[in-house]
């Protein structure tokens, strides 16, 4: 397929429009290739050149990452930058990005993904970015223990950056918001929420989960953003009949 086909593709499945005036990501076509048609699919969390070079071992003609190399603002083609735009020419690479779209999707993103893998029933949106519903929350069936919930959500056995029982030892329901969102803890305590899950947490809100009784796991910003990319990989491979491969480059993170 074309890099133009595969671009309509993702646009039919992905909300990249609605997103244009919130997401600072440039979704969608970041670098282009040189108009040769794709028969390979590299999936990645980061564009970065350590993921570049195993796109290019795999023969991809396209690498579709979460976290692009454009972030609305411009940017000199210079140093560091220079050399992955110029791997990804010499490669005839294409990049392509989606960013809150992945987060958002209510089948195929991190969040939804997330929500599934804890069980949760009866989900709603939840977590406000400017204006929009990126995550998600809903209820168990069961009440459910910190730990057990956190072996649901862990990636490859990895274990989450840190955990913070501060509240219920058994959680009756749970909010889901993947990568940097440890603001959105204010949201879980205003909406009376037992576990909120994110990937990265942040000491400015470590006293009032602590106060309010929230319990808190922070899986890590790149381990919780893995699941839509696979989940749009196993899109690609059942809706198109291509191949595709994830890069998996874990940063600890």
């Amino acid at each position: 397929m074309t890099t133009a086909q595969l671009d309509a593709f993702f646009k039919s499945v992905l909300d990249i429009e609605g997103f244009s005036s919130i997401d600072d990501s440039q979704n969608g076509i970041q670098i282009d290739n040189d108009g040769s048609a794709v028969r390979k699919i590299a999936f990645g969390v980061d564009a970065a050149l350590e993921t570049f070079e195993q796109a290019a071992v795999m023969g991809a003609g396209m690498l579709f990452v979460h976290h692009g190399l454009f972030w609305g603002t411009p940017l000199r083609v210079a140093g560091n930058l220079r050399r992955r735009i110029k791997f990804l020419l010499d490669n005839n690479i294409c990049l392509y990005g989606v960013h809150l779209p992945l987060d958002q999707h209510p089948v195929l993103g991190n969040n939804a993904v997330l929500a599934q893998l804890l069980g949760l029933e009866n989900i709603q949106p939840f977590g406000s970015y400017h204006g929009r519903k990126i995550g998600y929350k809903g209820t168990f069936p069961k009440p459910v223990k910190i730990d057990d919930a956190v072996k649901k959500i862990s990636f490859v056995n990895r274990p989450p950056l840190s955990v913070f029982p501060f509240g219920k030892s058994e959680c009756a329901n749970a909010a889901v918001v993947s990568g940097g969102a440890a603001d959105n803890a204010n949201e879980a305590i205003e909406e009376g929420i037992d576990l909120f899950v994110t990937g990265e947490s942040r000491h400015s809100i470590y006293h009032k989960c602590l106060e309010e009784k929230l319990n808190m796991i922070s899986g890590g910003h790149y381990s919780t953003e893995v699941w839509g990319v696979q989940a749009v990989m196993r899109h690609c491979i059942s809706g198109l009949g291509i191949d595709a491969e994830f890069i998996d480059i874990p940063t600890g993170l």
